[in-house]
């Protein structure tokens, strides 16, 4: 990849990945010699999967050796994966499997630098681009290598690395932030709705097809005449962009990487679901817990996004709202996903399979007083990731200007 910039910042130099950086690859273990239980002289085995979901299990392997290791601020880059091949990814210690690879930089080049040059919309997409016609898409050390860039001083780099890092860190205070909130307000849903403490509670219980619940409860279904509506496929014409959201682009709650910028005109077939007020939406795929929250103050989410066929959505009454994420947020949801999923190959729930999910729906005013107990948790979140949007973009369009040099971090000293 060429280097459209004609001119850097003097002192600063054009250079290659491959003149500044060896890359070694992974290993290949067979699954029958990967474990989900450690012990002495075992070690992290890290896979794709292991950055690509934090719900993965762990697994373990006898030690290979330090060839293969890695540690948390070593630099590693995905090979494989329509999605995620040309990735670069870091925080797990363990030996990397071989369909990653280590990449490792000379002394005179800060590691944290590299990392950010390589976190750079245009190189993912470069690296990526390629990839999608063939039936295994992977990188090359040729490729890699030959990635070109601007290189400045020692200090300069660790400057750029610290601005772009310090961002990052507030983004994820903020994302900390929000899972002490989510986590607060799903202690309250167990309290009311999985033990039945909630305001007013008498202890009496009925029988029902899903176990006893209180008195003047009842049994109904995910999708409930009255209540919520499954969002249908399909999108209204729009003027301009939006953004693309894949199923990738969500770990947990919350938005992660680049969104691609699609017309009405020019879209993947898959991008087709268009998010409304007070929906929820889940990956279908089993063992995928990925979800997303549109309550009536992320308009401009919105208005400025469309999301992937791989979603389900709920559209909900407001008093139930909270109600509803709070469930589908559990791990009984995630158990009633997985258990009414299909498919040979990609084995995923059907708007079929989401209808025949029951639970234990409370009384209007229980639910009322749970939207108003659990409300300032949501508004908190909301408020946060606004600013994780604006922080993000923000981020983002300082990256490439930096690793340019044009803008330079004021205040350091070579």
């Amino acid at each position: 990849m060429s280097n459209q910039t004609t001119t850097i910042p003097r002192g600063w130099k054009m250079t290659t990945l491959g003149e500044v950086a060896s890359f070694s690859q992974g290993i290949q273990v067979s699954t029958e010699n990967q474990f989900v239980q450690n012990k002495p002289g075992f070690v992290r085995f890290v896979r794709i999967v292991d950055y690509t979901n934090q719900n993965e299990i762990p697994r373990y392997i006898d030690n290979p050796g330090e060839k293969y290791f890695v540690n948390k601020d070593d630099l590693v880059m995905i090979r494989y994966g329509s999605q995620t091949a040309g990735k670069i990814v870091r925080g797990i210690e363990g030996v990397i499997a071989n369909n990653t690879f280590k990449i490792t930089p000379q002394d005179f080049v800060d590691k944290n630098y590299l990392f950010w040059f390589l976190r750079q919309p245009d190189i993912y997409s470069f690296l990526n681009k390629d990839q999608s016609s063939s039936t295994m898409p992977a990188i090359t050390f040729t490729q890699v290598g030959n990635l070109e860039f601007a290189l400045s001083s020692l200090t300069e780099q660790r400057a750029i690395a610290a601005v772009l890092s310090s961002l990052d860190d507030k983004i994820e205070l903020l994302r900390e932030q929000n899972k002490t909130l989510e986590a607060t307000a799903q202690a309250i849903f167990k309290e009311w709705f999985v033990n039945f403490n909630f305001p007013g509670a008498t202890g009496k219980m009925i029988d029902s097809e899903i176990g006893e619940i209180p008195e003047g409860w009842k049994v109904g279904k995910l999708v409930e005449e009255g209540l919520s509506e499954l969002v249908k496929t399909n999108i209204d014409n729009f003027k301009g962009t939006k953004d693309y959201v894949e199923t990738a682009n969500v770990i947990l709650s919350y938005f992660v990487g680049n969104f691609e910028k699609i017309t009405y005109e020019k879209r993947a077939s898959r991008a087709n679901m268009q998010p409304v007020s007070n929906s929820i939406w889940f990956a279908r795929m089993a063992e995928s817990r990925k979800y997303l929250l549109f309550q009536e103050r992320d308009w401009q989410n919105i208005e400025t996004k469309i999301l992937s066929t791989g979603f389900a959505g709920i559209r909900c009454i407001k008093d139930y709202l909270y109600f509803y994420w709070c469930f589908i947020l559990s791990n009984t949801f995630n158990d009633l996903k997985n258990q009414f999923a299909e498919g040979a190959v990609q084995v995923a729930i059907s708007n079929g399979g989401i209808q025949r999910i029951l639970l234990a729906l409370p009384p209007k005013e229980v639910a009322q007083k749970f939207t108003e107990t659990v409300s300032f948790c949501f508004e908190k979140i909301s408020n946060n990731n606004s600013q994780i949007e604006t922080l993000s973009s923000f981020r983002d369009a300082l990256l490439p200007k930096l690793m340019k040099g044009e803008v330079r971090v004021k205040g350091f000293k070579d």
